[in-house]
Formats: structure tokens, sequence, C-alpha cells
């Protein structure tokens, strides 16, 4: 061998021995609070993935950089902090976070991380793709152009939801919003339905995958369930997780529905998230990163680019304490395409699913329907306004007949407008039959 090739392959052999050497004296802990994890000796960026080794018990800890002071990263355990002390070694695992996907996801139950727990074996991943999407040009994706059929009457008629549009849920807790989901799931044609379950309740999980979706439902579907007690880093991993799903299912052509509930958890995690690391908290607490967080997720939704196929999607929006100004529910607003409030007061009154005409619009729907379709559906929506508007009057009977003829016209019809906003969680209503009830209604 040459001299000169000696000595490159030292050189190599030296680099190569210098680089093991590094990965296994990364960093150490140097502190730990709260939540939050301090690391010195290694150099990770945000959302990179680390392991805490814990030498004792012989086991690692996953965790994710979530920022840095200087030379100091901080990192947030995604299962527990327990066994964790200073001097642990820490080791970088992936520069990003990644999730496999396949056709194999179809029908199954998986957690944050993609990991199955419907205890139905192993999936076959086909590939892998980062939680993280780059942004599309809005000018690259396609239009919303067509109604596509939720089953559901109310949204059928009078909000109708086009192939690609973002929806909100805006509710408070216990008025059917999980119950509504599985109607949407059950009966909106799609090819794929990706359903979120983040922040719940794990009864609320089970109950909504043996019951609510039940197998017919779960057969075209995946489930990323992220309940109340994991990590706020596992619950916004399972959000970008679900949203991954979707788009792979998109880009193979397939037209997905996409069901999360609740944007309004993502936004408590990643609230924990940024105060742990000092973000300065706002409105009611929320951080910063939270109003950048929820756009990205929205946005990652719609009508593919290209001959590929579209997401189309519903986030329910909890109303804390029944309250419609919350920021979550502000934001929710001005970034989706359009909103179903759900009312208590209907809910109450045993009138389901509880939609309330009242500040629920689809932005979408008059360039998706036909004239007549539309004008019955503000018609309609117009005489349950004034309806309620005068309700009190007309319960005492202080409203006097013929004094206004459209107060008259929605008293003739309040309880044909009652029952057509009214549908049994079993029951499904196709789009061409809502509207032809619909126009019975306000024309016949």
């Amino acid at each position: 061998m040459k001299a000169s090739q000696k000595f490159v392959s030292q050189i190599d052999g030296l680099t190569e021995h210098l680089n093991i050497r590094t990965t296994e004296r990364l960093g150490r802990v140097t502190r730990v609070s709260g939540m939050t994890v301090e690391a010195s000796g290694i150099s990770a960026e945000i959302g990179a993935q680390c392991v805490i080794q814990i030498e004792e018990k012989k086991r690692e800890i996953d965790a994710e950089v979530i920022g840095f002071d200087g030379s100091t990263i901080y990192l947030m355990p995604i299962h527990f902090l327990e066994g964790i002390k200073a001097g642990c070694a820490v080791r970088l695992r992936e520069a990003e976070s990644r999730c496999a996907v396949g056709e194999d996801l179809l029908g199954r139950v998986v957690d944050g991380l993609g990991n199955p727990i419907d205890g139905k074996g192993a999936i076959n991943a086909e590939t892998s793709v980062s939680l993280d999407s780059e942004a599309i040009n809005p000018l690259a994706r396609g239009a919303i152009s067509e109604a596509l059929d939720t089953g559901i009457k109310a949204i059928n008629g009078c909000l109708t939801f086009g192939k690609g549009q973002r929806m909100g849920l805006i509710a408070g807790s216990g008025v059917g919003k999980s119950v509504l989901l599985g109607m949407l799931t059950r009966n909106t044609e799609a090819d794929v339905v990706v359903i979120g379950l983040i922040g719940e309740r794990g009864r609320e999980v089970q109950d909504f995958v043996a019951q609510t979706l039940g197998d017919r439902g779960l057969k075209k579907s995946v489930v990323v369930a992220a309940p109340v007690d994991v990590s706020p880093v596992m619950r916004v991993k399972a959000a970008k997780l679900t949203h991954s799903i979707a788009e792979y299912f998109c880009n193979r052509g397939k037209n997905v529905l996409l069901l999360f509930d609740s944007l309004t958890r993502v936004a408590h995690a990643q609230r924990e998230i940024g105060l742990a690391v000092g973000e300065p908290p706002t409105t009611k607490g929320y951080t910063p990163s939270v109003f950048s967080l929820l756009p990205k997720l929205i946005e990652r939704v719609g009508v593919g680019v290209g001959d590929v196929g579209s997401i189309s999607a519903f986030y329910t929006v909890l109303a804390e304490g029944d309250d419609r100004s919350d920021p979550i529910v502000d934001l929710s607003r001005a970034t989706l395409d359009g909103q179903i409030m759900l009312s208590r007061e209907l809910a109450d009154s045993a009138h389901y699913p509880a939609i309330d005409l009242e500040g629920s619009i689809s932005r979408v729907a008059s360039t998706l329907i036909a004239a007549d379709h539309f004008k019955s559906a503000q018609k309609l929506r117009r005489y349950w306004s004034l309806y309620l508007q005068k309700q009190d009057l007309i319960q005492v009977g202080a409203y006097t007949a013929n004094t206004d003829p459209e107060i008259d016209e929605a008293i003739r019809l309040k309880s044909k407008i009652d029952k057509f906003l009214q549908q049994g969680s079993n029951e499904e209503i196709s789009l061409a039959d809502t509207v032809a009830e619909l126009l019975q209604i306000i024309e016949g």
C-alpha cells in the first residue's frame, strides 16, 4: 500500500473511532425541572428524538428536544420521568420525528408513535414519513368544487360540506360531539377515515372504538389515540401523526375523511410544552407556539395537488364553559372553512344532533349546490332564527298573528323544521333525499 493511501486509511479509521466515541459520550442530564429535562454536551435540533439511558435499571427513556439555551438542551420525555437523575447519559436517536405508514393501518388503533394498541399484532409498514410536512403552495391545490354527502340532514341541507373542506364542531362538553363524529364516520362517502382522539379519557376512547365506531366503521378507518394521561409531547405527536396518515392515503389517490377530537386538547398540550421551556403566556395562559401549531395542522388538509385525492376534515373544538369567545374557538373560526355550533339547550331538550343554525356556517356551500337548494336553505335558517328571537313572546301568547308574515311562516313551519333538523344516530339520509325534503318544506 502506498504511503498516501495508508495515511488516508488511518485518518478514516480515526474518524470512525471518534464518531463512535462521540456517540457514546453524547451528553449528560444536568437538571430536571417539572416535566423538563436539561442536558449538556449534546447538540440536537428542536424536534429531534433522543434517548435518556438509566444504567441502574438498564432501560431507556425516549424524549424529544423542545428547546435549548446556549449549550443546554431541553428535553421532554414521551412517556415518564421516573428514574432520571443528574448524570444520566443522553444520545441522539433521530434528527426528526418519523412514522411508519401503510395499507395495514386500516382497521387498526395506534398510539401517538404509531404503535398498535388494539392487540391485533404488528403492523406491516410500507414506508415511513415525517410527522412535519412541508407547507403546500396554496395556488397548487385543487378547488373545493364537489359536495360531500355526510348522511346527516342538517349538514347536507343547511351547512353543505365540500370535498376538501375543513369544518369545526364547536361545543361545550357533553352535547353529543362524539355521537356526531360516529355518524359522520359511518355515513360520509370516503375511501378512508382517519380519526384522531387526542386528550380524551381512556374510557371514551374505548367507547368510541367499540360502540360509536363499531366494526362497520372501523373497517375503513385508522384510529390514533393519545388519552389525557399521556405526556403533552405524545399528544402533540399524535396530532401530527393523524395528519401524516391522512396525507399518506391522500397521496395515493384516496378521498380521506379526517375526524379530529379535539383541537383544544392539542392546544392544551402545546401550552404545557411552551410554558415548560419559558414561553410567555398570553390569553388564558396560551403560549405563542399554540397559535402557530394549530394553523399548520389545519393547512395540511384540503384538496390534493395534481391527480392525488383529498382530505376533508371535521375538527372538534371545546368551548370551555360554553364560552364561544374562547381564544381557541376564535382561532378555529378564523382558520377553518366553517363551523357547526352545538347547543346545550337543544341537547337538554333531546334535539339531536344539537346543531344550532345560529352561528353555524359553511363558507363554501354557495359554490357547491344548486340555486333552489341554497335559497331554500337560507329561508329555513331565517325562519329558525326569527322563531328563536320571538320565542318568549310566542310562548306566552303575546305575539299577535298576522303582525309579521315571516314570523307567521316561522311559527307555521316550526314543527317541520325541527323534524328536519333531528335525526337518529343510526339513521342515514342521502344528500338527494335531504334536498327533496328541504324543498318540500320551504317551497311545498
